[in-house]
């Protein structure tokens, strides 16, 4: 069994590994003189067990094929242990955490010295592999927060957005949004993102078998979330089925604390089988006669289909006291309660035409505060005291 990993083209260190592991660690040593950084499934092709512990990625390897490495695992094991092998420059330590690496060895350390840093690493994989346990025996914890709306042209893929950043600072790295609008999907635009996978790859069998494959096919979000955006081209949202979208998010609420999801306007097989596993659903509506007609008729069939999550939040996006209409009016129409009101705003229009929600980028306007708003209605504090006002009149 290799209990450790290590990669590295340097014949000397790879020695000094050798004998740190003799001077009383158990485990074997498998070693790599290099790994693709493009393609690391080569590494878990070679591995002779399932589940390393310690990754030592040693002397000789280039920087930026270390760190996109030590990335990669870090989304695929996260409670394995990376070590770099490098002199620790503070400039760079900040980017080696970034990127998952646990800890920083020093290419001159004697057998000594590597053996007290493995033993250190190994304490750490321990301790992370009991409470992924822990949480695992625990069962799925994650809420699914589903974003819907009859019509299109709402901005519900901007409220999608916003959300899934304003939970990212609740929860950094805890949050994972998904586009379940298969055909025209917009998260990957409006996060400035252009993804390697997609969803099409996070439902093939080996994802749907394997979690830690699927977290490799997410994109990382300089928002501290993740992202698994919509497929690339119309044609691919024909193979993808309600069974495999109902699979994907119950593994993304295995793994996540925050799973947001953007759908597809109306109400489509893949939007009802969403609906089924969410926690939370945000029924998002412009101030406008056909917008507010198309959420009543929504919600009247979900009603007849018994479909309605309990736990549901009224937005009113694009507000405007100028509209001709009120609260009253959306209310009445509707037959439920408005939660949040969002006013329309030049900021938020142009956050979303630069890839930038509005929340990312700590921009004053009227807009953030309802946009705060509907977050804190996710956050487990907020609602420990608040539930008994889940639903309150607003003002636009």
């Amino acid at each position: 069994m290799s209990r450790f990993v290590l990669i590295t083209p340097n014949t000397d260190f790879d020695s000094r590994v050798r004998q740190a592991l003799a001077g009383g660690l158990p485990g074997g040593l498998q070693t790599f003189a290099f790994v693709n950084p493009a393609d690391p499934g080569e590494l878990f092709a070679n591995l002779n067990q399932e589940r390393p512990e310690v990754l030592i990625l040693g002397p000789d390897i280039p920087v930026e094929d270390a760190l996109r490495l030590a990335t990669v695992f870090d989304v695929q094991l996260p409670e394995l242990s990376v070590v770099l092998v490098g002199d620790p420059d503070p400039a760079f330590v900040l980017l080696a955490m970034r990127a998952g690496i646990r800890d920083i060895l020093s290419p001159e350390s004697d057998p000594a010295q590597i053996r007290m840093l493995l033993e250190r690493a190994c304490q750490s994989y321990a301790s992370r592999n009991r409470t992924a346990a822990v949480h695992q025996a625990e069962g799925p914890k994650g809420l699914v927060v589903g974003v819907f709306s009859p019509k299109g042209g709402v901005g519900k893929t901007t409220i999608a957005t916003n959300i899934a950043i304003g939970l990212g600072k609740v929860a950094p790295m805890g949050v994972v949004i998904v586009d379940l609008d298969l055909q025209f999907g917009d998260v990957a635009s409006g996060l400035y993102l252009n993804p390697e996978h997609t969803v099409t790859d996070a439902v093939s069998a080996a994802a749907s078998n394997d979690s830690l494959v699927l977290k490799a096919f997410l994109t990382v979000h300089p928002g501290n979330i993740y992202a698994l955006c919509a497929p690339r081209s119309p044609e691919e949202a024909d193979d993808i089925t309600p069974q495999q979208v109902s699979r994907l998010l119950e593994q993304l609420a295995e793994q996540f604390q925050y799973v947001v999801v953007d759908t597809a306007p109306g109400l489509p097989e893949v939007g009802l089988a969403a609906m089924e596993q969410c926690t939370d659903v945000v029924w998002v509506t412009a101030m406008d006669v056909p917008s507010i007609r198309g959420l009543r008729s929504g919600l009247g069939i979900l009603r007849r289909l018994d479909l309605l999550p309990e736990t549901r939040h009224v937005v009113l996006n694009m507000a405007d006291a100028k509209s001709g209409l009120s609260v009253q009016d959306v209310e009445a129409t509707i037959g439920a309660p408005v939660d949040v009101s969002i006013p329309r705003s030049k900021a938020v229009a142009f956050s979303t035409n630069r890839g930038i929600p509005v929340l990312q980028d700590g921009r004053k306007d009227p807009a953030v505060k309802g946009l705060k708003q509907l977050v804190s209605r996710f956050d487990p504090a907020w609602r420990a005291t608040a539930q008994k006002k889940l639903h309150r009149r607003v003002v636009v």
